[in-house]
């Protein structure tokens, strides 16, 4: 059986991915067989995740250092590959997940200023070096991200008294970091990464995502119904 496709989308919390996750998980439910797509996120995305999730984001969790956090990102990263993103894969299944070791790349290597180098070494001993096939970043300004993001955890939070807040509490020049390293990946690696660029109307952004998996799936020859 021909290994399945592995999709992520990256960018800022407040960047517009959960929103483009939904439209594009809703386009390909469209084009694929039933029960072909699977849907994850990082971290997070199995019951041992969760718990790292909670850790992580969670703004009581005080005195974190960065290569703690780091660790801990990769801990959730190879449950998840094991009990998740592996096994789809292996079925030739498209698996769509919110985020992997770019943002690691991004908001520990760049924005804790740990650089890339021990990033990417950890990624090739804990995930055997798995790489998605198409990442597609989305990097609108970054002031409008950072509001967006501030807003929303806050409006959650109100609601449910889920408390995901501690990496909205850095600076700005910690998300300035972030902002860079992110683009800096896109430049480094244009072959995989599709980057979208500035503050877009959520449709535009759409077809945007949309045109870049239609060529993927196109390319590879993915079976669509």
């Amino acid at each position: 059986m021909p290994r399945g496709l592995f999709i992520t989308l990256e960018g800022l919390d407040g960047s517009g991915k959960t929103t483009q996750i939904k439209r594009l998980a809703a386009w390909l439910g469209k084009r694929i067989p039933p029960g072909n797509l699977v849907l994850t996120r990082q971290p997070g995305g199995t019951p041992t995740g969760d718990a790292i999730r909670a850790l992580l984001l969670d703004s009581r969790s005080t005195g974190l250092v960065p290569m703690a956090e780091m660790a801990l990102m990769f801990a959730d990263r190879a449950q998840a590959i094991a009990e998740v993103i592996q096994p789809a894969l292996d079925q030739g299944k498209i698996v769509l997940c919110d985020r992997f070791t770019d943002s690691t790349e991004a908001y520990q290597g760049g924005g804790r200023q740990l650089g890339s180098a021990p990033v990417l070494a950890m990624h090739r001993l804990i995930c055997n070096d798995l790489q998605p096939d198409l990442t597609l970043l989305l990097l609108p300004a970054l002031e409008s991200s950072l509001e967006r993001a501030r807003r929303r955890n806050q409006r959650v939070e109100a609601q449910t008294g889920h408390d995901e807040n501690r990496f909205e509490l850095e600076q700005d020049a910690f998300y300035a970091r972030v902002w860079e390293k992110y683009r800096e990946i896109a430049l480094r690696e244009p072959a995989r990464v599709v980057l979208i660029e500035g503050d877009l109307p959520i449709g535009e952004v759409s077809e945007q995502i949309v045109a870049a998996v239609a060529a993927l799936l196109l390319r590879t020859g993915e079976p669509q119904s």
